[in-house]
């Protein structure tokens, strides 16, 4: 099948990416290569020119999900905001963020279930997680407090996956809460 007009290699790229992961997500981890090029539009050949094997593929689908998701804490910051916890209360912000819809944060979930089973996987995961943990735990709130606000935002995000996700009102609250658990702590103690 040859490559669809007018997409540049990045295009290209994307979408083998988007396509390994609809196929993973439906189909399991033991989706073949064909499978995917086929539901991305191009040739076996042309998904092998950008992903020279499944396990490279797989490997940059896990860190492109990772890397988005840090994308997503990043745009969430705000430029006002300069006081201690900022990158924390921009977490919370991407976590609970309310405009995604339900059913693709069940199926982003089913995603990293099928790839977090792959121990190369995990372990790409588990090094991320770290690099949230020193950078959360930089962020100059007490740790106590990184814990329990993380902890809740992580927590809710995953609600979608058994089915019972809160709604955006409860979802806002849990959002307003949390951010002010970060703020004036001076006070607290």
């Amino acid at each position: 099948m040859p490559r669809k007009a007018g997409r540049g290699p990045e295009e290209t790229r994307r979408a083998l990416l988007d396509a390994a992961g609809q196929v993973v997500r439906t189909r399991g981890i033991s989706a073949s290569l064909d499978d995917i090029a086929k539901a991305a539009g191009v040739s076996k050949g042309g998904l092998l020119y950008h992903f020279p094997a499944k396990d490279a593929l797989v490997r940059t689908l896990a860190q492109d999900i990772l890397d988005r998701f840090r994308a997503d804490v990043l745009a969430a910051l705000d430029p006002a905001d300069t006081a201690p916890g900022r990158l924390t209360r921009a977490y919370v912000r991407a976590s609970l963020d309310t405009s995604q819809d339900e059913v693709a944060v069940r199926e982003a979930i089913a995603l990293i279930a099928q790839l977090i089973a792959i121990p190369e996987i995990a372990a790409i995961a588990r090094a991320d997680a770290e690099r949230w943990d020193t950078d959360l735990r930089d962020d100059g709130l007490p740790d106590h407090v990184v814990t329990l606000v993380v902890a809740a935002a992580d927590g809710a995000s995953m609600a979608p996956v058994w089915g019972v996700g809160i709604d955006v009102k409860a979802a806002k609250q849990l959002e307003r809460q949390l951010l002010d658990m970060t703020r004036d702590l001076s006070t607290r103690r």
